[in-house]
């Protein structure tokens, strides 16, 4: 469960912001909520087009310029080395295209994620030089690239960096090093992705007064997916680059991304960010995951229709079998916690297993974060030095956590929210123990679920969707309004789609919402017609048959009426008790249940013939005053005792009845003995 939390609302001055600038009320107090209230923050937010701050306000972009326009000038061979997810690729087309419509000797090489993994290598370098190569430019990658750059300098190759991830303590020795979190980098405006940065060096590349529109029209459509790709914060330059990528798209210019949208089931429909994150960019990155991004990158660059088809259709079967090794995954992670429950209690979620396909972890780790709302690292065995990717939620960063361990790994990098290193098998559970006594240090942030505001159902309409568009592009940074409907009544629950989906009829007063709750089956839905329910929903416009009807999405629900403070305080302290952290004799006493509560939990267990959905819900439905922490107290207590069965995986608790003969003792049960000696304890 995560706390709800409504942003705050300065009504007052969303009503002039709507005056002055005449805009629909909601979308003033949007733009209030999101801290868009100054003039030149409207006006830039709403109708930028046009990238204004000088590529030379970030450091060395004047010797990356210097270095690459004398390489043009001397014939010598250019390479774009580029990174396999759709930041790298799209980076790499971008680059690579441009130098070669200057007349540059420019080749691309983005290295294999199996057998060569991320960033520069050595290897890699060698065949560079065997194809005269005379300089490298980096993109998307290179920051930590110390001896492999070192190593191509040896064979007379020149290196030029751009990149965007963390920069470590020790940097390469590059011609030029183009990262924007160096500490000596002046840039205005920090959160550029990798291909954001290869625009930046393009645009320097043409000087002072580069026609940045034209360069827009040629090169925005590449930035966008880059940028979506890479969850950067859209705003800023980030805006302008996907606001003009997206009109590009949608306009079919690029004969690459049109063969990929067809593939993707969205000709003819309007192409927004959000089909970018969840369409396209899983397919890009489907070919680094599973094959080559070369395939990628040649698909993005290609005037050949049939080509382009041929290499979508490819990417949509490796995305196709990336979905299928992702559930695999899934399914072994399920399997491990129900074996050890345990290993979900700790700060950082750490799950490894033999084999598991690398190109897919990081996405997992996602998953598994999303489910606890907690960091997640999977790693996956294969031979002596094992792969590792990672994902964190806000607040904590996750790449200064690993940097900090970093004793026990073989190389790492990333970003506050994505990381990616290697480990040695022996040294996996010392680093399992060092990352969460680092988090012990650096508290991670209880899970929250951010509503714009709260709305009432009388109000929702087709034209307060329709006014939403006016914000758009939606991403990080900027993410898709989400509102709170609170108090419902579920009057009727269906099943749509083959029983994949469900449409919700709910009601409060007068007004009635229908909504979609996608990819929950009746059997996962554990609500039921008469209860009373909080939505967090996003607003869209459908259009059928020329006709527009407003379309209301549940991104999360939950009971109307939960105490969330008491059951993320009691789940955090029932945890750390599990952990073996130090609790007050307090605290544990408010964890000891009484004989009444362990029979009323018992009981209802009993009277349902066992149990088979969330805790959450189980907590609610006992309507007793029980805490969380209480809740799971007594179901271990009952399982030691042999009264039940749990099997807690990633999605679902299992709850069976065992036969039991005769009475039982709640103080022989070790989780009870443990409690009570702490809390006697001055």
């Amino acid at each position: 469960m995560k706390k709800w939390i409504t942003r705050k609302l300065n009504k007052d001055n969303a009503m002039t912001i709507s005056s002055r600038y005449d805009l629909p009320m909601l979308v003033a107090m949007l733009l209030d909520i999101r801290g868009v209230t100054s003039e030149e923050e409207i006006i830039d937010f709403l109708s930028n087009e046009t990238i204004t701050a000088s590529p030379f306000e970030i450091r060395d972009m004047d010797k990356a310029v210097e270095r690459i326009q004398r390489a043009i000038e001397d014939g010598e061979r250019i390479c774009v080395y580029g990174d396999f997810d759709a930041d790298g690729v799209t980076s790499t087309a971008l680059l690579y295209s441009y130098l070669s419509d200057i007349g540059a000797d420019v080749m691309y090489y983005i290295p294999s994620r199996e057998t060569e993994g991320y960033g520069m290598n050595s290897d890699a370098v060698a065949k560079l030089y065997e194809r005269g190569v005379k300089l490298i430019v980096t993109v998307d990658n290179g920051i930590a690239a110390v001896e492999e750059i070192a190593y191509a300098k040896t064979l007379g190759i020149d290196t030029v960096v751009t990149d965007h991830h963390a920069v470590p303590d020790v940097l390469p020795d590059a011609v030029a090093i183009v990262d924007l979190h160096r500490p000596d980098c002046n840039s205005s405006f920090k959160e550029l992705s990798g291909v954001g940065v290869a625009f930046k060096l393009v645009q320097a590349i043409e000087g002072d007064y580069a026609d940045v529109d034209g360069l827009l029209e040629n090169y925005s459509d590449l930035a966008a997916i880059g940028t979506v790709g890479d969850i950067v914060a859209l705003r800023g330059e980030n805006r302008v680059l996907v606001k003009n990528g997206l009109m590009h798209i949608n306009n079919g210019d690029r004969i690459g991304i049109a063969a990929l949208s067809e593939e993707a089931g969205l000709s003819g429909k309007r192409i927004s960010a959000g089909n970018l994150s969840f369409t396209l960019v899983p397919r890009i990155n489907a070919g680094g995951r599973l094959g080559l991004s070369k395939k990628s990158v040649s698909m993005l660059l290609t005037e050949d229709e049939e080509y382009a088809a041929d290499i979508a259709a490819e990417l949509s079967s490796d995305n196709t079998e990336r979905q299928q090794l992702e559930r695999e995954i899934l399914a072994d992670i399920d399997a491990l916690i129900r074996e050890n429950p345990s290993i979900v209690n700790n700060r950082v979620i750490v799950v490894y297993g033999e084999g598991w396909h690398k190109g897919v972890i990081g996405i997992v780790a996602s998953r598994v974060k999303e489910v606890y709302s907690k960091p997640a690292i999977v790693i996956t065995l294969d031979g002596e030095v094992c792969r590792a990717s990672g994902r964190s939620v806000s607040g904590f960063s996750l790449i200064d956590a690993v940097f900090a361990c970093s004793e026990h790994l073989v190389q790492c990098g990333g970003h506050p929210m994505a990381v990616g290193f290697c480990v040695t098998r022996e040294n996996i559970e010392p680093f399992i123990e060092a990352i969460n006594a680092y988090s012990a240090d650096h508290p991670i942030p209880a899970p929250t679920l951010e509503l714009d505001c709260k709305l009432n159902p009388a109000q929702l309409n087709v034209q307060m969707a329709a006014d939403l568009s006016i914000l758009e592009p939606y991403g990080a940074g900027n993410p898709t309004p989400l509102f709170g409907l609170f108090n419902m009544t579920i009057r009727d629950i269906r099943e749509i789609g083959g029983g994949k989906h469900l449409r919700l009829t709910l009601s409060r007063g007068e007004s009635t919402v229908v909504a979609m709750k996608f990819s929950t089956s009746l059997k996962e839905f554990p609500y039921l017609v008469g209860d009373v329910v909080d939505l967090a929903v996003t607003l869209d416009v459908n259009v059928y048959n020329n006709t527009e009807s407003l379309s209301v999405f549940i991104r999360d629900i939950r009971f109307s009426g939960m105490d969330e403070d008491s059951y993320i305080s009691t789940k955090e302290l029932f945890e750390s008790f599990c952990r073996g952290d130090n609790i007050t004799a307090e605290e544990a006493a408010s964890l000891i249940p009484t004989r009444d509560e362990f029979a009323v939990v018992y009981r209802s267990i009993r009277s349902s013939g066992g149990y088979h959905h969330s805790l959450d819900t189980l907590l609610y439905r006992l309507n007793c005053g029980i805490t969380y922490g209480k809740l799971r107290v007594i179901l271990e207590c009952m399982n030691e005792l042999g009264l039940i069965r749990i099997f807690e995986g990633m999605y679902t608790t299992e709850i069976e009845l065992s036969q039991v003969e005769g009475k039982v003792n709640l103080n022989d049960s070790l989780i009870i003995q443990k409690l009570l000696e702490v809390s006697e304890h001055d």
